[in-house]
């Protein structure tokens, strides 16, 4: 039974995963379907968190500010709804989740830049 459910996940993997980390500034593309159109919407935000590896349930968490308002998406990595995944700017973070950034508002909720 592990062979069948581990074929089928194979199946679904796209070939190419975007590299990204927690603490970036990414934008995601997004397919959106309205009616019987489908269009790309971008959100661009913070990577609060990555979980699942490198497996197909694998899912990446992005916040931004909107208004003065919170908003936090979760996509699976490997989901044809996500068109591409662009990286603005690299963050340096010591953690593996910025569940913090939540309580913070305005400079203090930002990360730090990664300069090499």
């Amino acid at each position: 039974m592990n062979e069948i459910i581990r074929n089928i996940e194979a199946a679904q993997m796209k070939a190419e995963v975007p590299q990204f980390r927690v603490g970036d500034t990414v934008k995601v593309y997004a397919k959106i379907k309205e009616g019987n159109r489908e269009r790309v919407q971008i959100f661009e935000g913070t990577v609060l968190k990555k979980q699942g590896g490198s497996s197909v349930r694998a899912t990446f968490t992005v916040r931004k500010n909107s208004n003065g308002i919170g908003v936090e998406k979760t996509w699976p990595i490997h989901s044809p709804n996500v068109e591409k995944v662009e990286v603005v700017r690299r963050g340096k973070v010591r953690r593996a989740k910025l569940t913090y950034l939540r309580g913070r508002v305005g400079k203090r909720a930002k990360v730090k830049e990664l300069v090499k």
